[in-house]
């Protein structure tokens, strides 16, 4: 029996023992190992990172430039008036402030691929400082998506887009850093509009506020303080009703003798201004390349570049292309002032098949002229250096 008693009390000690290993083996096993989750649940989110995020920004800038233009108004006496405006629906609707447009008796607008064309004021605030053009040549243009409810809050993320001091197509960052701001400028109130801490200067007003998450406008940048260190940005959502009343029933717009709105074709230039809008053009040809966006990049080609060169092709030829910087761009009108021959500096990224990146050097040549009155690349050659 005392033998039959010592047996048992053996067997429940190896129990406990082997009990008390099993437990720490499993413990050690499960806590060292990370285990794969049969649920949708247990599933791990992918962080962005800040690469992902550059990228991500870059495409919104891009994409969101096509849609904005750069205003000039031709005033009494001479006088000019400069400013940005973007377009919002596919009638050819363009928003912009008022105090860029007010007492206009021309006004011409330049879009991010160097067309220009006229356009008519179609409605105006008195003391709110908006108003929408209408510009005929943009009819069915893809419009920039607008936040028609949606409120920011402090600290969101921004993008402001404009042409400050004329240089079309610039851009500042920063965030909402105040609400409800409230001041009067003659003739104009501003009441519950953003503060922005975006630089903004002469030829912003106007342009987008954009959403630097979404790419939707948020807003219509429309004052600053002298330093440019301080923005002011009037919320779509407060005049989205005025503004499409407007575009509903226009209170000024020009019409012909059989009651159509007058069609205005693109403006053709000489000069400076021709040279400007060329180099321009080269600029937006090699940005489009590096944001991927082939297929405005080959829309900028003329018609018998692009008939010798099928847009497969053409991409092709770009698409281990990561990144172009352009840089000493000049041009020169030829003799009979109908095309400008436009030279550059072209550094470009390029992704080997091994993923590797490497960089080249080109000095490029192109020629650049108008073509069904749009100004296109018409021929260019580049040259490998060493």
């Amino acid at each position: 029996m005392k033998r039959s008693l010592l047996v048992s009390i053996v067997s429940s000690l190896f129990l406990l023992i082997g009990t008390g290993v099993g437990f720490y083996c499993l413990h050690d096993y499960y806590n060292g190992n990370e285990v794969d989750a049969t649920s949708s649940l247990g599933e791990k989110v992918q962080t962005p990172t800040e690469s992902d995020k550059s990228t991500d920004l870059k495409s919104i800038i891009h994409e969101t430039q096509k849609s904005v233009v750069q205003i000039e108004a031709q005033l009494k006496d001479d006088d000019t008036s400069s400013g940005s405006g973007f377009l919002y629906n596919t009638t050819g609707d363009v928003i912009t402030n008022a105090h860029v447009v007010d007492g206009a008796e021309k006004i011409t607008v330049k879009t991010s691929d160097a067309k220009q064309f006229e356009a008519q004021i179609i409605g105006m605030g008195d003391t709110t400082d908006i108003a929408v053009i209408r510009v005929p040549g943009l009819k069915e243009t893809e419009p920039l998506v607008v936040a028609e409810e949606r409120m920011a809050e402090v600290g969101d993320e921004i993008i402001a887009l404009g042409s400050p001091l004329g240089l079309q197509n610039t851009v500042t960052t920063g965030i909402i850093s105040g609400l409800d701001r409230e001041f009067i400028l003659e003739p104009y109130r501003y009441e519950h509009i953003y503060q922005i801490s975006a630089p903004i200067t002469n030829g912003n007003s106007g342009g987008p506020l954009i959403d630097a998450d979404t790419g939707e406008a948020i807003a219509i940048n429309s004052a600053g303080t002298d330093s440019g260190a301080i923005g002011f940005s009037i919320p779509l959502p407060n005049v989205i009703d005025e503004i499409k009343g407007w575009s509903e029933e226009p209170v000024e717009i020009t019409v012909d003798s059989e009651g159509h709105e007058v069609i205005v074709t693109p403006q053709g230039l000489t000069g400076e201004d021709y040279k400007d809008n060329a180099t321009y053009l080269i600029g937006y040809f090699y940005e489009s390349l590096s944001t991927q966006d082939y297929v405005t990049a080959y829309s900028l080609l003329g018609s018998r570049w692009q008939s010798e060169m099928s847009y497969e092709d053409f991409r092709s030829g770009y698409i281990h292309t990561v990144h172009v910087e352009v840089s000493n761009t000049t041009g020169s009108l030829n003799q009979t002032n109908d095309e400008v021959k436009v030279t550059a500096t072209i550094k470009a990224e390029e992704r080997t098949e091994d993923q590797k990146t490497t960089t080249a050097l080109y000095n490029v040549t192109y020629q650049v002229g108008y073509e069904n009155d749009h100004l296109k690349i018409l021929t260019g050659k580049a040259q490998k250096l060493k």
